[in-house]
């Protein structure tokens, strides 16, 4: 997902150094010259995250984050020429997230945003899945866990470790079948009865089909093997480490 980054300086050339580095590391930049104009830029975008200078004429970047930190607990990175250890106190008081200090390498600013966004990222998930969760177990009638995987029935969400996965109604109810029993071995017709509602019969083809496009999109997120084959039984649910 394309993230959204406001790149707030009254500095001309180093909002086009930055707004370069983080288009380049595929994300969207939009940017402001001064303080009221972030504000305004800030209310229009919604951003994701935003890498804001301090030292500004008139309204500067402490202010400006006041007044965000009313409405918003968006990621602030803040930006200043001057190594002062009061900036950088003050600055992560009021609400910043990080602080990084000019001249700076763009290839290190952009790593710095990349980490912030997955925290946020990282925190968020939790969030979801502590929302939808009955209790703090890991396993409830509503969320079931094994490992890096994490299933919940309610909302239909799955994820492999802070990745949801997207998976048809089809594939949800043979990763719901599997999870449930993680050790045991299911065949087809199982997986059939388990899957399928109103009696619909469908060839063993079709399942196989299911749990190869399952382990696709697994795979695509660092997963090996999310569904074994036991041979001349049936399938079972891999490894979730």
């Amino acid at each position: 997902m394309e993230r959204t980054i406001l790149v707030v300086d009254d500095d001309s050339h180093i909002r086009q150094v930055i707004l370069f580095a983080l288009k380049k590391a595929g994300m969207q930049a939009v940017e402001a010259a001064d303080g009221q104009m972030a504000l305004d830029v800030f209310t229009q975008t919604q951003p994701d995250l935003i890498i804001l200078d301090i030292n500004m004429p008139e309204y500067d970047g402490l202010e400006v984050c006041k007044a965000i930190r009313k409405v918003s607990e968006v990621p602030i990175l803040f930006l200043s020429s001057r190594d002062d250890e009061v900036d950088r106190v003050v600055g992560l008081e009021i609400g910043g997230d990080d602080y990084v200090t000019k001249p700076f390498s763009p290839r290190e600013l952009v790593a710095r945003v990349n980490v912030i966004l997955k925290r946020v990222h990282s925190a968020e998930v939790k969030r979801v899945i502590q929302e939808s969760a009955k209790d703090d177990q890991a396993r409830t009638e509503d969320t079931l866990s094994v490992g890096k995987l994490c299933l919940n029935v309610e909302k239909h969400l799955v994820f492999w470790g802070e990745s949801q996965v997207k998976l048809t109604a089809t594939e949800f109810a043979i990763m719901h079948t599997l999870i449930r029993y993680p050790e045991k071995v299911f065949d087809r017709d199982n997986i059939m009865n388990q899957a399928y509602s109103n009696n619909i019969h469908v060839s063993g083809r079709t399942i196989d089909s299911h749990i190869r496009h399952i382990r696709h999109k697994f795979q695509q997120l660092g997963c090996a093997m999310i569904i074994e084959t036991v041979h001349s039984v049936g399938y079972k649910l891999g490894s979730c480490n």
